[in-house]
């Protein structure tokens, strides 16, 4: 006992708490072995009652889908029977149909074969007595001929008879009976158709004045002369001098660029436009209007506001134009047409408004034909249209019915207006009423007192002359007689004519001018070159 090793019980008592550590967690680990083991085992047969369960389920469900593949295959047995005999009776039922259509069709063929049994039969007949009746209708043929050959060889020895009485041939008696029947309806006829003419022509006579008394009264229109001066008032003297320009280049511009001659003398704020074309005075008078109010005048601004001027007078002939359609009640018209009518507004014929005297004879058509019953408005049309071809004459050659006619086909208008307008001088045979009314109604308007005036319409002429002639040279651009015809002021392309033809070519102007014209006194003919340089700094 006393070689007790207490060091040795020091290490056993160390180790002593692990060992009892190890040998617990031997045991919790074959507890929980065993636990597995028995919770494995329950699992299993757990397992197997449901695996059991499963199979019975599907077992029954099997069952259950025999069963019903057996109902339905029942069902569709039963189906298919049923669907077997409606067929069958429908095609029993369809047959029964079928087989009475044709029964009755059977029936229809037999009735129609005795109907026409009794149709040959009836034909038969019929043709029996047609024969008959044929042969009764050459019997009573072959005495008709019998009695008609009677008849004419008694009407030979009657003809011959009278022959002998008359000691005339039958031709010859028969002429003679036609002769003075013949002669007698003439004598009767004309006497009926005198009497019938006199009558006519004395009541013809006073429907027509009282027709056209009553369209005149009916359509009092103005009577517009027209001058061939227009007056432009000025805010004081000192315009004038600005008007004419350094060295007259102002006035010479102006000059140049409308045709139109300038008149300033020693009446106080005037000046004095002067020239034969309206349109061309319209447009000189509107311009230097523009440039007095405006203050600017030198050769550039000058040329711009003509222009400028050339396009307002554009918009103002359209609408002149319209005016007139609108007051005629005419509409449909071209915008063609409608554009010429509103030259006619500065065309004057015999100092008469040319567009004032057409509007004019188309209110003295209308009421015309109104009052003999005739298409009212085809003769205002024709009435309005009838001087077309004034609004460019200058431009075309031929007398202005041809050149209105022209237009008028040109621009698809009634071929009964276009008569009217060839018609309204006589040149061509009128083919309606109307086309007469307006060939009456201008001689109306122009014979109304001071509506026209001679001398003026020979003055425009001569100028209008002037014009044509030096307007027909070669490298002539523009020209315009100014001073009442006094002076033809020529201007011409600088490219084509040099400073050495020009006097050549007023010569040449001046002689066709005293070759081809009559005139008081004599015409100066200048001839301006005027050469221009023109450069942009950009």
């Amino acid at each position: 006992m006393q070689n007790f090793n207490y060091g040795s019980l020091f290490l056993v008592g160390d180790a002593l708490p692990w060992i009892v550590v190890a040998i617990v967690s031997i045991v919790a680990i074959v507890v929980s072995i065993l636990c597995w083991v028995l919770s494995a085992k329950s699992v299993t047969k757990r397992f197997e009652s449901e695996q059991g369960n499963i199979n019975e389920q599907r077992n029954r469900m099997l069952d259950d889908v025999r069963e019903e593949s057996k109902a339905i295959k029942k069902e569709a047995i039963l189906e298919a029977k049923e669907q077997e005999i409606k067929l069958r009776n429908e095609f029993e039922r369809e047959s029964k149909e079928k087989r009475a259509e044709l029964q009755k069709m059977e029936n229809r063929l037999n009735q129609k074969e005795e109907t026409l049994e009794k149709k040959e039969e009836n034909l038969a007949k019929r043709n029996e007595e047609t024969t008959k009746q044929q042969n009764a209708l050459k019997a009573k043929e072959l005495e008709l001929e019998k009695k008609l050959d009677e008849i004419a060889l008694q009407h030979s020895k009657m003809v011959e008879e009278f022959e002998k009485i008359s000691q005339m041939s039958k031709e010859e008696a028969k002429q003679q009976l036609i002769l003075s029947i013949t002669d007698e309806a003439k004598r009767d006829a004309a006497g009926m158709v005198k009497n019938i003419e006199a009558e006519a022509k004395e009541n013809g006579e006073r429907k027509a004045k009282e027709i056209v008394s009553l369209a005149i009264q009916k359509c009092s229109t103005e009577q517009a002369t027209e001058i061939t001066v227009s007056v432009v008032p000025l805010p004081s003297d000192d315009m004038k001098a600005r008007i004419i320009g350094r060295e007259g280049r102002n006035i010479r511009t102006l000059e140049n660029a409308t045709g139109i001659e300038l008149i300033i003398d020693d009446t106080p704020e005037v000046v004095i436009v002067s020239g034969f074309d309206p349109v061309r005075r319209e447009v000189a008078r509107i311009a230097l209007e523009k440039l007095i109010q405006d203050g600017r005048i030198h050769p550039a601004r000058i040329e711009e506001t003509v222009e400028k001027v050339k396009k307002e007078l554009d918009q103002q002939i359209k609408e002149a134009g319209e005016a007139a359609m609108f007051e005629c009640k005419i509409f449909g018209l071209h915008p063609e047409i409608v554009k010429l009518l509103g030259r006619l507004k500065f065309r004057t014929s015999y100092g008469q408004n040319v567009l004032k005297h057409s509007i004019e004879v188309a209110h003295l058509a209308g009421v015309m034909a109104a009052e003999l019953g005739v298409d009212e408005t085809l003769a205002r049309r024709a009435g309005l249209l009838h001087d077309l071809g004034k609004a460019v004459d200058f431009e075309i050659e031929g007398t202005h019915m041809q050149i209105g006619g022209d237009l008028a086909k040109k621009y698809r208008e009634n071929h009964n207006v276009i008569n009217a307008i060839l018609a309204h001088h006589g040149d061509v045979e009128p083919k309606t009423i109307e086309a007469v009314l307006v060939q009456a109604a201008d001689a109306i308007s122009g014979a109304r007192p001071g509506a026209r005036r001679e001398t003026t319409t020979n003055y425009i002429k001569r100028l209008q002359k002037l014009e044509e002639i030096s307007s027909g040279f070669k490298g002539v651009e523009k020209c315009y007689a100014i001073q009442a015809g006094r002076e033809v002021r020529v201007m011409v392309k600088p490219e084509q004519v040099n400073d050495a033809q020009t006097l050549f070519l007023a010569k040449e102007i001046a002689k066709k001018i005293e070759q081809e014209m009559e005139y008081p006194g004599q015409i100066k003919v200048n001839v301006i070159r005027e050469w221009r340089a023109t450069e942009f700094a950009k």
